[in-house]
């Protein structure tokens, strides 16, 4: 491989080397997977998004390869391209992950650090979406928050990594059919959160933060469980 076809482990380019064509298409798609615009299992058809994109189906399929590597897209022999439908395994360690990480930037988070602002934010966009009834911008400013937590870490790496979480968790979040029932119990405990962080209480958003996300990967599991048994009726 040569010095201009360098990556990083986390799937990032290189420092230093210019983003390719198919790199920026990836992102573009992966923004559309984090904001809630593509759907797990949705079907990534090559002429239309080559147009939407502006760009060739060759770089549309290296995108797609970028994202495979990634986890984020599936793509089987003569039938094409589609965004990722989470399993039961990959939920299971990805919120076992997310505890790792987040819990520890949030415990660990130095006092009126930048980021807390970026979770104030974050958590009055989902309140003013909420009065909206807009809950898919809910789920988005969600990702929003927990964005922010990680930034808490003053981390590169750690910021870049969890943009791949983002988008799984925003494919885990469309396995549940109603985003009301997905999203309005975690609202106000955002705000609980925030305002521990507020007042410098750290270590106790951490463990706070720990019983939410075991909550909510309760709740999806049980929704995927409840996604399979349909299936086979």
């Amino acid at each position: 491989m040569s010095t201009g076809d360098r990556s990083t482990t986390d799937g990032e380019p290189a420092a230093g080397r210019p983003v390719s064509r198919a790199e920026e298409t990836a992102a573009a798609l992966r923004d559309r997977i984090i904001d809630g615009s593509l759907l797990a299992g949705a079907p990534l058809r090559e002429a239309e998004l080559a147009e939407r994109l502006g760009v060739s189906r060759n770089t549309l399929r290296e995108a797609f390869r970028i994202l495979g590597q990634e986890g984020l897209v599936t793509q089987v022999p003569y039938r094409g391209a589609h965004v990722t439908t989470p399993t039961i395994t990959s939920i299971i360690d990805l919120y076992r992950v997310r505890r790792m990480i987040e819990c520890q930037a949030l415990a660990q988070a130095f006092p009126r650090h930048p980021a807390i602002a970026g979770m104030r934010a974050a958590v009055e966009a989902a309140e003013a979406s909420r009065c909206a009834g807009d809950w898919q911008a809910v789920g988005t400013a969600d990702v929003a928050f927990h964005t922010a937590i990680i930034a808490l870490a003053d981390s590169a790496r750690l910021t870049r990594i969890f943009t791949l979480f983002a988008a799984e968790m925003r494919l885990a979040f469309g396995i549940v059919d109603d985003p009301e029932y997905l999203h309005a119990p975690f609202l106000d405990r955002n705000r609980e959160i925030l305002a521990l962080v507020e007042c410098g209480e750290t270590g106790r958003a951490g463990r706070e933060l720990d019983a939410y996300l075991v909550s909510a990967e309760r709740l999806l599991l049980a929704a995927y469980e409840r996604l399979g048994d349909a299936e086979e009726r």
